[in-house]
């Protein structure tokens, strides 16, 4: 048999084995599909409202719960203000426009992290 009459080669492959083309998915996709990578933008959303959520906490707690030691401390429990002790006075009407203010600035800080995320998942 010569060179010439050879049957040409002829490679047989897997369609399993084969590369597929790779298809681009969006981030909206990744999340609906809950990949990995998905997870990861999840995630990364729901740490940055937990880190603000313990924030917030932390600065409530500093400001409103140190209001008995600082009562105590400076002599403030003693003051009366028309005949009513000014630490009821603070903790009944000073304290409600504070935790408005932080509830104010959580809100808004809690819709920009979403409206960040937004932004990210509807980048093309």
């Amino acid at each position: 048999m010569a060179a010439d009459d050879a049957p040409a080669r002829v490679r047989i492959t897997s369609p399993q084995t084969t590369a597929r083309p790779h298809r681009r998915r969006t981030v909206e996709q990744e999340i609906d599909e809950e990949t990995a990578i998905g997870e990861v933008y999840m995630r990364s959303l729901v740490r940055s409202q937990l880190r603000l959520a313990l924030a917030v906490a932390a600065v409530l707690v500093l400001l409103v719960g140190s209001l008995p030691l600082l009562f105590v401390l400076s002599g403030l429990d003693t003051v009366t203000v028309a005949s009513v002790p000014l630490p009821w006075w603070l903790l009944g009407a000073a304290v409600y426009p504070v935790l408005f203010v932080i509830g104010w600035v959580f809100v808004r800080a809690s819709e920009r992290n979403e409206r960040a995320f937004s932004d990210l998942v509807e980048r093309p």
